[in-house]
């Protein structure tokens, strides 16, 4: 697999630019964005999907009133923030600056609810995928479309603002997503991915387009004043032309004014769908689990599933193939917290180096302590020796509502028995089980769907220690759990891959093709499968998750 970081090629006999840097000041390079929940991160790759250089800055959402969000503003101070360290990354690795590139992609978090005016201006506060405030909403679509739409998905929000009588709603002219937003800003197309698209409204895999009868069947509610077609930006699949970097789009990015305008985009696409391109989680019968500040499992379906189910998403690939997806609000945010506290106390009793800085999987980040890697580390190497069950402890990771437990707010929470075992084993094994344990619930939806799952590809920081994080996620999963050197390349990566099959495509190559023979062909991939007694541990743990709900929800009625 070409992931490698091509620093090797940085100058040439004489000092000259070498390889790497010559096609990167040829414009030789693709371009990848991602806008997740708590960074920013900019990857450039050649054309074999080989790191060249890495950009990222960090951001926060907001809780106000009473809904997560982002301003635009930090959108955009946070995408210049993160081209200028790629920038600069360049400069450093290959000795050139960063003028132009193939083609460029952008991704972010799914879902959410950004709406705008016919002049452009944002209606109402960008409202994201975080929020459970669209529960009426979500259930009546749900029940029209007979088809799960779950509350973070942008049609819950357009349609819950209209049940709310909100004022701006008359004056709504367009939404989209947040990479659909930005997409738009840089090439003044109102275009989307599939994959990012099936995060908005319900998708016709067959026809590649918004599902035209449950359009219809949206129409008849009269909630907006124009069919909803003409509100919805335009879907586009994999590899399809969907734009060029307009000179605003380019200064926007880029206010050193180096970047050069006409560079080609490829349609904007979600999170979800660049774990999957990432991991190569994209066939019929594989899937990939993704942790960060959310945690969801995607499976691509080889046949319908009988019924709806309110904890799965029906969603797409981003070249437009049914997937089952299953989103869990709270991933982890809260093992990173801890870590970052244990990460103080070793800094505390003199260990490791003040101010270590980045943050590990859950984005939190101690002023000092050691390195944040390095106590992560350490916690997961703790957790295999702790009991397989956890030793009777039990923690929550709920930072905010948790759909799939039925929690429209989360409390994060340790509690044990007089005769439960504390030990740091076991206080670490359950909140690395916390993380999964939501997802768990979900994923036997699916068993009892008789959905086979060949592979499942672990993708996100959680997994850079090899051996450790996949060993539990797979007791929890109940499946193999697959982990290439690429996990941790992150979406931004992902995205840059599907910048370059803008050309792949041309060449004849479906996307599946494309990773398979380009990107991953000789790919080291490491495979854990479920260890029988971690199996057991986990089942245990998860019995007492759902019996302890009941305090999760006295917590939340109480602090």
């Amino acid at each position: 697999m070409a992931t490698g970081q091509g620093g090797n090629n940085q100058t040439g006999p004489g000092g000259g630019l070498g390889h790497v840097g010559l096609q990167i000041a040829k414009g030789g390079g693709y371009l990848g964005i991602e806008l997740g929940s708590t960074r920013i991160k900019a990857c450039l790759i050649g054309p074999d999907g080989a790191v060249w250089a890495t950009g990222a800055s960090d951001w926060e959402n907001h809780y106000q009133d009473g809904l997560w969000t982002y301003g635009l503003d930090e959108v955009w101070t946070g995408l210049q923030a993160s081209y200028a360290a790629l920038a600069r990354d360049v400069i450093r690795r290959h000795g050139t600056e960063l003028r132009r590139c193939r083609a460029i992609g952008i991704s972010a978090m799914m879902h959410g609810y950004l709406a705008f005016d016919s002049a452009g201006e944002l209606l109402a506060p960008f409202r994201t995928w975080r929020n459970t405030n669209t529960a009426p909403a979500a259930a009546a679509l749900s029940e029209l479309f007979e088809f799960n739409i779950p509350l973070r998905w942008s049609v819950a929000h357009l349609y819950q603002a209209a049940l709310d009588g909100e004022a701006h709603m008359p004056a709504v002219d367009f939404i989209t997503t947040l990479a659909g937003y930005v997409h738009w800003q840089l090439t003044g197309r109102k275009v989307i991915g599939v994959g990012d698209g099936s995060g908005m409204f319900p998708i016709d895999s067959a026809a590649g387009d918004w599902d035209g009868a449950k359009l219809a069947l949206f129409d008849r509610l009269g909630a907006v004043a124009r069919p909803l077609r003409e509100l919805l930006p335009e879907i586009k699949l994999a590899g399809q032309e969907a734009g060029t970097l307009t000179a605003a789009g380019a200064a926007r990015l880029d206010p050193a004014g180096l970047l050069e305008a006409g560079i080609a985009l490829c349609p904007p696409e979600g999170d979800a769908g660049t774990g999957m391109v990432a991991t190569n989680a994209i066939a019929p019968r594989t899937g990939n689990v993704s942790v960060g500040t959310s945690i969801f499992a995607m499976v691509v379906l080889d046949k319908a599933l009988a019924r709806p189910h309110p904890e799965l998403d029906l969603v797409t690939t981003p070249a437009g193939d049914p997937v089952a997806m299953v989103h869990c609000n709270n991933g982890a945010s809260e093992l990173g917290a801890w870590a970052a506290l244990f990460g103080e106390f070793a800094q505390a009793l003199g260990a490791g180096e003040a101010g270590a800085a980045p943050a590990g999987a859950g984005g939190a980040r101690p002023e000092a302590g050691v390195a944040p890697d390095r106590v992560f580390e350490i916690l997961f190497q703790a957790a295999l020796a702790g009991d397989p069950d956890g030793g009777g402890l039990l923690a929550y990771n709920l930072l905010s509502g948790e759909p799939v437990v039925e929690l429209a707010e989360g409390r994060p929470l340790v509690a044990r028995t007089p005769d439960s075992r504390l030990t740091l084993g076991n206080f670490a094994r359950v909140q690395i089980y916390a993380v999964f344990a939501a997802l768990a619930l979900g994923m036997k939806v699916l068993a009892s769907e008789d959905v086979t799952i060949e592979a499942m590809y672990g993708h996100g920081g959680i997994f850079k220690t090899p051996d450790l994080a996949e060993r539990l996620a797979a007791a929890a999963i109940g499946a193999p759990v697959g982990v290439a050197p690429s996990a941790a390349e992150g979406g931004a990566w992902g995205i840059a891959l599907l910048a370059r099959y803008l050309e792949a495509r041309e060449e004849g190559l479906s996307l599946a093709e494309f990773l398979d023979r380009i990107v991953f062909a000789g790919a080291a991939v490491r495979v854990t499968a479920p260890v029988s007694q971690d199996v057991a541990g986990f089942a245990a743990f998860l019995e007492r998750y759902q019996a302890g709900l009941a305090i999760e929800r006295a917590a939340v009625a109480a602090i």
